[in-house]
């Protein structure tokens, strides 16, 4: 009787939380800041305020941000780290401090993060809020990644006493949201600087360290398999047109292989995920760079190729796929980005499409698409040097997207299902 009064009151408490947001759209949680919910008049889709915090954001959009039943997402604050509940709203710190998240674990619902200032790895536990420190990294080392059953933490550092760059543009941002004005300038002498660099796991049981490979190439955005604990994904870092950019490696130092070469000069490919399934590898494609646009993805088994085409209005700084595989979607981009878009700057929802063909007409062919898109969330006046990082919640229910577009910048997912109550947004 007792769990039943309890959930009975914690579904009373998720239904009037709903309801407040859907009859007070334009309630406001701090005067001048973002609305709590609003119906975009351009494309008729509700967006929902899920960090009332000024200064809040989700974590990169490649990165674990939800707990493993999909309840939860982990964002960070200008006072640390909070969780919201993806059903009832309800928000929760975990974390005080200056800290940068990690990741999220795959297995249990524990937060892994940096303290700034410190040389250890730290996790916490969503439930309990209890942290432990996990162990001492290299000098000027960095975590990125936690790979899948949640044994290893992998990272990067630079060998030496030189100039510390980072392990990639967003690695040294521990609080600074927005892209740093010189990041092109940067990027090229990062790339020319070829500095020694080491890839290694720490082990989060005991704390060892393991070097996996000795490299002057610039190493950064690694990104462990959902699935497989013994796979990381990570980059060739630099000037996109510069580098043969994606790769995977086993986490015992052994297989490490180049997944997409380049085949035509100012041909880039980059910003990679992977699918929730850990069977594909998607990544922004350009044949050539600014030019011709293409969503293209991996199959890691059998080696086929799938590229889906998009238009210049069309592209993204950043794509992500749904839990299920059906459904893309799209942050869009301002005129100053790669595509020069004149009217991209939108929330995308992609529905793929393949072209039909005839597997005898060869093998090892690439599989022809395109994305259909619908248009989600106006972005006009969403400054875009804070890139809005999309990704679906994990019941594919919202694309989630950082944005400033009210001014401070916050968290806000948008229902990928037309809003059917005809409230508009405020005037």
């Amino acid at each position: 009787m007792i769990e039943r009064s309890v959930r009975l009151r914690s579904h009373v408490k998720a239904i009037g939380t709903l309801l407040l947001l859907l009859a007070c759209p334009c309630l406001s949680p701090a005067a001048g800041d973002a609305p709590t919910s609003w119906v975009d008049a351009d494309t008729g889709h509700r967006v929902i305020c899920l960090t009332p915090e000024p200064g809040s954001a989700s974590l990169y959009f490649n990165e674990s941000g939800y707990t493993p039943d999909g309840t939860r997402m982990v964002y960070s604050t200008p006072d640390g780290i909070s969780t919201v509940d993806l059903h009832t709203f309800e928000r929760r710190s975990i974390v005080l401090g200056p800290v940068r998240p990690i990741g999220v674990g795959r297995k249990t619902p524990t937060v892994y993060y940096r303290k700034r200032g410190e040389t250890a790895l730290y996790s916490a536990d969503l439930d309990t809020g209890e942290s432990r420190k996990r162990g001492e990294l290299p000098p000027r080392g960095n975590i990125s990644s936690i790979n899948s059953d949640e044994t290893l933490a992998v990272g990067t550092y630079i060998e030496g006493s030189g100039r510390d760059y980072g392990g990639s543009p967003r690695d040294a941002q521990t609080r600074n949201l927005e892209q740093p004005a010189n990041k092109g300038q940067m990027m090229v002498e990062r790339l020319a600087a070829k500095l020694p660099m080491v890839l290694f796991t720490l082990d989060l049981r005991t704390g060892k360290i393991t070097e996996l490979l000795h490299t002057t190439d610039w190493l950064g955005h690694l990104l462990c398999s959902p699935t497989d604990p013994d796979l990381l994904m990570y980059c060739h870092e630099g000037p996109w047109h510069k580098v043969d950019r994606i790769w995977t490696i086993h986490l015992n130092g052994t297989g490490n292989t180049l997944r997409h070469a380049r085949t035509m000069a100012m041909e880039i490919a980059g910003h990679e995920f992977w699918s929730s399934d850990g069977k594909t590898i998607w990544y922004d494609l350009q044949l050539p760079k600014g030019e011709d646009f293409f969503l293209a993805g991996l199959e890691l088994t059998s080696g086929e190729r799938t590229w889906y085409h998009l238009q210049r209005n069309e592209w993204s700084i950043h794509f992500n796929v749904s839990r299920d595989g059906r459904l893309f979607c799209g942050d869009g981009g301002d005129p100053g980005q790669v595509a020069k878009a004149e009217d991209g700057q939108w929330i995308y929802l992609f529905r793929p499409e393949l072209k039909r063909f005839d597997p005898e007409d060869g093998k090892n062919l690439i599989r022809p698409g395109v994305l259909r898109s619908e248009r989600l969330v106006n972005m006009a006046k969403h400054n875009y040097k804070l890139e809005p990082n999309v990704s679906f919640s994990p019941d594919g229910k919202l694309v989630i997207f950082r944005s400033n577009m009210w001014g401070e910048t916050h968290v806000f997912g948008v229902e990928v299902e037309k809003d059917a109550s005809g409230k508009q947004p405020p005037g």
